[in-house]
């Protein structure tokens, strides 16, 4: 394990999983946020591609993200691809409680810089409301993509709750030591 893609909804512990990968692998992380939301604005895609490509160009690395349009530059060049698959219920509680905590300033991230109440719970296009729609269209197709990658010979690991990640974690650490 050198190469490392993570990635699942909002909320998930993407971050938290991707420092401790980081660490135990002696690998660089990059999350793919921090890339794409500049202080100008989103980069152009093909920008972002670019940027992409260019950090998992390296022998090792971390990258965390919800980007599966970059499959080709993140996910086909892993060895390992890492799919936190959690229940939605978990998923809405967990944005809540962040949302509240960046909107109090007690959390910092290139989202909690861009978040505001209306965005966080209120509008169409809320965390929340965005949450639920792309957890039924973006599960069948992550499923499909999960099958493509490991087809390509990328290990697949599907962790479908806090409990799964911390046994993986567990017994990485161990095979790792």
């Amino acid at each position: 394990m050198r190469r490392v893609a993570l990635f699942g909804p909002p909320a998930t512990g993407k971050s938290t999983l991707a420092r401790w990968l980081s660490t135990v692998l002696n690998s660089p992380h990059t999350d793919l946020d921090d890339i794409l939301f500049t202080p100008q604005g989103p980069l152009p895609l093909k920008e972002f591609r670019r940027q992409a490509s260019l950090v998992t160009a390296a022998d090792g690395w971390i990258v965390e993200g919800n980007y599966s349009k970059l499959a080709d530059v993140v996910w086909h060049r892993a060895d390992t691809l890492i799919w936190l698959d959690f229940p939605l219920p978990l998923i809405l509680y967990r944005i809540i409680r962040r949302s509240l905590r960046q909107l109090a300033g007690r959390e910092d991230s290139a989202q909690a810089r861009r978040l505001t109440w209306s965005t966080a719970f209120f509008t169409r296009r809320s965390l929340l409301r965005t949450a639920i729609r792309k957890y039924r269209s973006n599960r069948p197709r992550y499923a499909r993509q999960m099958a493509e990658t490991a087809g390509r010979g990328v290990v697949v690991v599907r962790l479908r709750s806090p409990r799964e990640v911390q046994r993986w974690k567990q017994r990485t650490a161990k095979e790792l030591a």
